[in-house]
């Protein structure tokens, strides 16, 4: 447990539910949530809540202090440490009327509740050891999933599957730091070796190699957290706003057959396969004199820079410094050239890429090897499936379990991203056969980092509070 100055005395009450329901659900946690809420509730036949067995609902009324009856709730009891919180709780189930909540909010409040802050259930139930930091932040997670990638990450991180992950990695750093420290214990004998350096140094190895993975996780992690940014380029006129409104199933962006329509970035998400992919429609670019478009364009080109996928849409032929151009820019991306309006009947495109069949011409300029060619009709939607599945491919996501661990958190990478560096400094010191002491300092480190993710080496309040601010009332 976390020694701070966070008071668990006191009982606290919140609603759970967003206002405007058919039913919303009010928190009670704390050693005295079910005497407090005894005091108000009349169940039927004079039943006290405090005879009430655990996991049991009971029927009553919730009352005022004038012993007028506000409504009539359901009180679920919870008793410690058989709950969320790993305190006695109860839950009230009443009508979704704000009116409603707010009196029974004020009754529990005047009977000696605290209203609750953000997180503050959630933070109790880490303080109370039902969870640990990294499952504690997978509970914010799993509340803002938005998609079925980001909720199976969440659940895997609620279920402990990191934190399992994080707890081996643990437990062979000490195992290395226990055999180092009892040299130690007996540096007088300078004979005694209880370490192996050459099978202390392949763990450690095995180590790095883990916590590197895991923070290079991130990439995907943040993608999928964030949605994976695609940035649909092209001339003026070429389809961009159609083919996003397309995309999004709405008319996000104006179209129209006048030039220079998209002056700004427009920006919307949609979901292809369970992944989310923020698409951002593109000024066209062309020369141009005219100064807000000029800007526009050069939007257009920052965000293809800040892009992992490149839709370059197309209605005619490239030139030469077009294709070198995008080729130029696209270094390190997956792009898409997609050739819009066949419906047309507009003759197919001479481009080469090394990942296709050449091409017809052997003087055609080629695009970088991550290229894909795809022929639609935004207009009319014909090849968008094919698109979308181009798309999935390459944003190259891995297959999503409950069992998988992706780091998902800026705060967890930077913590592994520490341990790595720790990690490696023991390599290089067994490398240069530095002293035991040396190398377990380092070894510490590495402890504490990762600890830091799991809350097991925290004492900084600013920690806590920084993580359980962001959480919603009544979680």
């Amino acid at each position: 447990m976390v020694n701070n100055q966070y008071s668990m005395n006191e009982t606290i009450c919140a609603v759970a539910t967003k206002a405007g329901g058919a039913i919303a659900v009010i928190r009670i946690s704390g050693p005295e949530s079910i005497s407090i809420t005894n005091k108000v509730f009349r169940g039927i036949k004079n039943r006290k809540l405090a005879d009430a067995k655990a996991y049991t609902v009971n029927y009553g009324h919730i009352i005022d202090k004038n012993e007028e009856e506000i409504d009539d709730v359901l009180v679920t009891v919870f008793r410690a440490p058989h709950s969320y919180t790993g305190e006695d709780s109860i839950e009230i189930s009443c009508h979704g009327s704000e009116y409603i909540v707010k009196c029974i909010i004020q009754i529990l409040i005047d009977a000696g509740c605290h209203q609750a802050e953000p997180g503050e259930y959630t933070r109790r139930a880490y303080l109370n050891g039902k969870m640990d930091l990294s499952q504690a932040e997978a509970v914010a997670d799993l509340i803002a999933s938005t998609n079925r990638a980001t909720h199976k990450l969440a659940l895997s991180q609620l279920k402990g599957h990191f934190s399992s992950e994080l707890s081996v990695l643990r437990n062979q750093l000490l195992k290395i730091t226990s055999l180092l420290e009892l040299e130690l214990d007996f540096s007088d004998h300078e004979e005694l070796e209880f370490a192996d350096r050459s099978e202390l140094k392949a763990l450690a190895k095995k180590i790095d190699e883990r916590i590197s993975n895991l923070a290079h996780s991130f990439v995907t992690g943040n993608a999928i957290k964030q949605g994976i940014p695609v940035a649909i380029i092209g001339k003026t006129n070429v389809g961009k706003s159609t083919l996003l409104n397309r995309l999004l199933h709405e008319d996000k962006a104006i179209v129209s057959d006048i030039h220079g329509t998209t002056r700004d970035v427009i920006e919307d998400t949609t979901q292809i396969n369970g992944i989310t992919f923020r698409f951002i429609d593109t000024a066209g670019i062309r020369q141009t004199d005219d100064t807000i478009e000029q800007l526009g364009i050069q939007r257009s080109y920052q965000k293809l820079e800040e892009a992992t996928i490149v839709l370059w849409l197309l209605d005619s032929q490239p030139s030469a410094e077009e294709i070198n151009d995008m080729n130029t820019r696209c270094q390190g991306k997956r792009v898409i050239v997609v050739q819009n309006k066949i419906d047309k009947g507009e003759q197919p495109l001479n481009i080469a890429s090394s990942s296709l069949e050449p091409s017809a011409s052997k003087e055609a300029p080629t695009l970088p090897l991550q290229t894909t060619f795809i022929k639609l009709s935004a207009k009319l939607g014909t090849g968008i499936n094919e698109l979308c599945e181009a798309l999935y491919k390459a944003a190259d996501i891995p297959e999503i379990s409950e069992n998988s661990v992706i780091v998902t958190s800026a705060r967890h990478y930077e913590a592994l991203t520490r341990a790595q560096t720790s990690i490696q400094r023991v390599i290089e010191g067994m490398d240069s056969e530095l002293p035991g002491d040396l190398i377990a300092e380092d070894l510490r480190i590495c402890l504490d980092e990762l600890g830091e993710i799991t809350g097991g080496q925290i004492t900084p309040q600013e920690t806590l509070n920084n993580i359980f601010k962001h959480f919603c009332v009544g979680k």
